[in-house]
């Protein structure tokens, strides 16, 4: 299975499997997100155990529907060691599903730290080993080397934050940064832009198969700002980038926009939807998860 296949450096690289989940199942993504409005909407109290149960309540659900799950770090972070342990099984159950795991950690700092949290998240044998990460380039892109390096080795994928849907990220994500060249002329960029250059380099610098295939390395890039954002226009993206797109359900976009919003660009968007599969409690989420899939294939 896609998602269990978990030997690290002997398996196929993140984009190879990230392709053909999608062309299986779908690029639908389900968020494993138990904020304590949820918990308690489920009837559960707000706990390490709770949150265990919220989550693999969920990998169930989404097992077989769809093809990636993505929790959501933070909420898990909050109760401490019981969290992360709680989270360590969700993902460990999630993976043996068959499920590619999006941990959304939003890890990003200077060259030597962001070697730890390569280990913690990408390597293989790492309690928290995940299929790809979500990664900030904000301190330096060229400072997420580490976490590149061991995501190549470990055959593991990265998505960094680009053009979220955030108003708050706005003045930075479209300040102006430095030309890059075009031939033989300079022409400004916004920081936006840029990280996604430098990303579609990663893949073009890796071994990521044909040319046709999808790289590991994606972007996050919002869909309520869809198809241009902070300058970066996503019509002119590599067609091998992949897009880890939030934004739908609770916060605006609507699943059946996707041709729209991401023209050509169907085999590469990883929809996430949450709040809006995950409100109303265990009772019917499979029901939910089913009409986002075909709200998203329609």
């Amino acid at each position: 299975m896609t998602g269990a296949d978990q030997s690290g450096a002997g398996r196929r690289p993140f984009g190879a499997r990230l392709a053909e989940t999608i062309t299986r199942l779908g690029g639908l993504c389900v968020g494993i997100d138990p904020h304590p409005a949820l918990v308690e909407q489920w009837g559960l109290t707000d706990s390490a155990a709770s949150l265990e149960r919220f989550g693999l309540t969920v990998v169930d659900a989404a097992a077989g529907r769809v093809g990636i799950v993505k929790p959501q770090v933070a909420l898990f972070e909050r109760f401490g060691s019981s969290g992360l342990a709680a989270l360590e099984r969700v993902i460990a159950a999630a993976r043996s599903a068959g499920l590619l795991v999006i941990a959304d950690a939003k890890r990003g700092d200077i060259g030597s730290t962001n070697a730890g949290y390569a280990a913690a998240w990408l390597a293989a044998e790492a309690p928290l080993a995940s299929d790809a990460l979500t990664i900030s380039p904000y301190l330096g892109v060229d400072a997420l080397a580490p976490l590149v390096d061991v995501a190549r080795a470990e055959s593991a994928g990265l998505f960094v934050l680009a053009a979220t849907s955030n108003p708050e990220a706005e003045a930075l994500q479209s300040a102006i940064v430095a030309g890059g060249a075009v031939g033989d002329a300079q022409r400004e960029r916004t920081a936006a832009e840029s990280v996604a250059d430098a990303v579609a380099g990663w893949n073009a610098a890796g071994d990521c198969g044909p040319a046709s295939e999808l790289g590991s390395f994606g972007i996050v890039f919002g869909a309520t700002h869809a198809p241009v954002s902070r300058g970066l226009d996503i019509r002119e993206t590599p067609g091998t980038l992949p897009l880890l797109v939030p934004g739908f359900g609770a916060q605006g976009a609507q699943l059946g926009e996707l041709d729209t919003l991401f023209p050509s660009a169907r085999h590469r968007v990883v929809a996430n939807v949450s709040r809006s599969v995950l409100r109303g409690g265990a009772e019917g989420l499979t029901d939910r998860i089913a009409e986002a899939v075909g709200e998203l294939q329609a």
